[in-house]
């Protein structure tokens, strides 16, 4: 798991239930009626804005974008170069059998290697990257919808709670703990929004973006691997995909 999502979870996780607990009686944060609400609500809701493959494919988007680390562009630049040197000198045939790490990378070079046109090539790795982000943009959505249902059933939750409250107004002592299993729905509203599911929303579009990315840049390499593009040429090509003080740390 990427070192940042561990340390955010656990450490907001952390501080929460660590007050919680410094507080006096942890089971008084406990309601079964509250959870059911905000977690099993939010989620029929989420389900109504979606389809049922969508809310269960954001799952597994979500894991694979937290477990799979991503390969950093400058990696990748010269693993393209080596590659484009080989094939240059060599011929294209002579990149079979070599090991490549990245999966997207082997799928274009295997293409090449197959002689494939260079149109088909681009056609094949441009629809892999168009679904790839579809993908993501759909988990992306179903963790949004639910920071946005989170809050709201959160909110429908306490008005519950204060309706049958104020209903029962005859025991003045039970006004209090009424009161305070109310607010529970709207604490779970919040944590599950705030500390769970836009986290989750906003590292997938990282993970998005820097696929995104180095999808591109690869598509570029083979592109300029296929047509015998001069290494020295290619490299300062994909330096482009990257900040300028990227670019200077390579260089150097």
């Amino acid at each position: 798991m990427d070192l940042a999502t561990l340390l955010g979870l656990v450490g907001a996780m952390g501080v929460m239930i660590g007050a919680i607990v410094l507080g006096g009686d942890v089971m008084v944060f406990v309601d079964i009626p509250s959870i059911v609400i905000v977690f099993v609500g939010t989620a029929f809701v989420v389900l109504f804005r979606t389809t049922f493959g969508q809310f269960l494919g954001s799952f597994k988007v979500a894991l694979g974008a937290f477990l799979n680390k991503s390969t950093a562009p400058t990696a990748l630049i010269e693993e393209a170069v080596a590659l484009a040197n080989i094939a240059r000198r060599e011929g294209l045939l002579a990149l079979e059998g070599k090991q490549i790490s990245h999966p997207f990378l082997q799928t274009g070079i295997s293409l090449c290697i197959d002689g494939h046109p260079p149109e088909v090539v681009q056609k094949v790795l441009s629809k892999d990257i168009n679904l790839a982000i579809q993908r993501q943009e759909a988990g992306y959505s179903v963790f949004k919808a639910t920071a946005e249902v989170a809050p709201a059933m959160g909110m429908i939750g306490t008005l519950i709670g204060l309706v049958q409250m104020l209903a029962n107004m005859s025991d003045p002592k039970a006004i209090g703990p009424a009161m305070a299993v109310a607010l529970l729905t709207t604490l779970y509203g919040a944590v599950l929004a705030n500390a769970v599911a836009t986290p989750i929303a906003e590292k997938l579009k990282l993970r998005s973006g820097e696929e995104k990315l180095a999808k591109t840049l690869i598509l570029e390499s083979i592109s300029g691997i296929q047509e015998g593009l001069n290494p020295r040429v290619l490299e300062q090509l994909l330096m482009t995909y990257l900040p300028e003080h990227q670019r200077q740390s390579s260089k150097d």
